[in-house]
C-alpha cells in the first residue's frame, strides 16, 4: 500500500531524513518510533504528500506522489484519514460539523445526510448524543474520539495517527489504542502511527520501525523489538538516559 524508497529531506543545512526505506502492506498496522525531533512527523507528511522528498520516492497504492499535480494529489488524499496529535477540531463548529467537514467539501450531500453519517461514525468510536456539542465542552479523550470519527468519515483506505495517546491518562490512552485496533479489524484499514509511547506501540502494531539519525535502523514485530540486541533501540524502548543516544543539553 505504501512504499518509501531512499527518501532524503533537508531543511536548510539540517538533514532530517537520510535514505528512508519502509514498506507498509495493505491492511497492516505499522508504528514508527523515535525520539523528539527524529523526523517522525516529517516522514508522515511525506506519506500524505504535504512534503516532497529531495531524493527518493514515496508510492501510495503504486502511484509515485512526486509525479502528481496538486489536483491529482488532492484526489489521492481522499484515500487517507488522519488523527492529529491535538485532535485539531474547529472550535467554531459543532461535533457533527467537524466530523462532516470533508464530506461537505467533497461529497454532494445535504446537511441532514452529513449529520446522519457523523452520528454513525460517533457510534463507531463509542460516543452517543454529542453531535450538537461544541469541542470546548469535551474532555481530551472525547476530543480524540471525535477526531478519529472525522478521520473515518470519508471511509479511507489508510489512517495516519500522529501521537494518538499524547496528553491522555493511561486508561483513556488504552481506550484509544483499543479503538485503533478496532478500526483496523472492522474496516480493514492500513494504519501508520508515529509515537514515542511504547505501551501503545506494542499494542497496536503489527510491525514497529525505529527512526534514528535520519534512518530506519530496525524493523520487527513487537516481540522482536522487545528482544532487540541493537543498543540504540534497546535504550529507547527501555527509556534509559544511559546509552548510545546522546541527550541534547545533558552532560554526563
Amino acid at each position: 500500500m505504501i512504499e518509501i524508497i531512499g527518501v532524503h529531506k533537508s531543511f536548510n543545512s539540517h538533514h532530517i531524513l537520510m535514505g528512508i526505506n519502509l514498506t507498509i502492506n495493505k491492511g497492516e498496522s505499522v508504528v514508527v518510533i523515535g525520539g523528539s525531533g527524529s523526523g517522525k512527523s516529517v516522514l508522515l507528511k511525506h506519506i500524505i504528500g504535504l512534503l516532497k522528498p529531495d531524493a527518493g520516492t514515496v508510492e501510495v497504492d503504486g502511484t509515485d506522489l512526486s509525479r502528481l499535480d496538486e489536483n491529482e494529489l488532492n484526489e489521492l488524499r481522499k484515500k487517507f484519514g488522519m488523527l492529529f496529535q491535538s485532535a485539531a477540531l474547529f472550535d467554531s463548529m459543532t461535533v457533527w460539523e467537524n466530523i462532516g467537514f470533508g464530506l461537505k467539501r467533497h461529497r454532494k450531500l445535504t446537511d441532514k445526510e452529513i449529520k446522519e453519517i457523523a452520528v454513525e461514525k460517533l457510534k463507531h468510536v463509542g460516543l452517543v448524543g454529542v453531535e450538537d456539542v461544541m469541542p470546548s465542552e469535551l474532555s481530551g479523550g472525547m476530543r480524540k474520539r471525535v477526531g478519529l470519527a472525522r478521520a473515518i468519515a470519508m471511509e479511507p483506505e489508510i489512517l495516519l495517527y500522529d501521537e494518538p495517546t499524547t496528553g491522555l491518562d493511561p486508561i483513556m490512552a488504552d481506550a484509544i489504542n483499543n479503538l485503533i485496533i478496532e478500526m483496523r479489524e472492522k474496516l480493514k484499514i492500513t494504519s501508520v502511527a508515529i509515537t514515542h509511547d511504547m505501551k501503545s506501540a506494542y499494542k497496536i502494531a503489527d510491525r514497529i520501525a525505529m527512526l534514528y539519525n535520519g534512518e530506519i535502523i530496525e524493523t520487527g514485530t513487537p516481540d522482536e523489538i522487545k528482544n532487540t540486541q541493537n543498543p540504540v533501540v534497546k535504550q529507547f524502548i527501555e527509556g534509559s538516559a544511559v546509552g548510545p543516544i546522546v541527550l541534547e543539553g545533558i552532560r554526563r
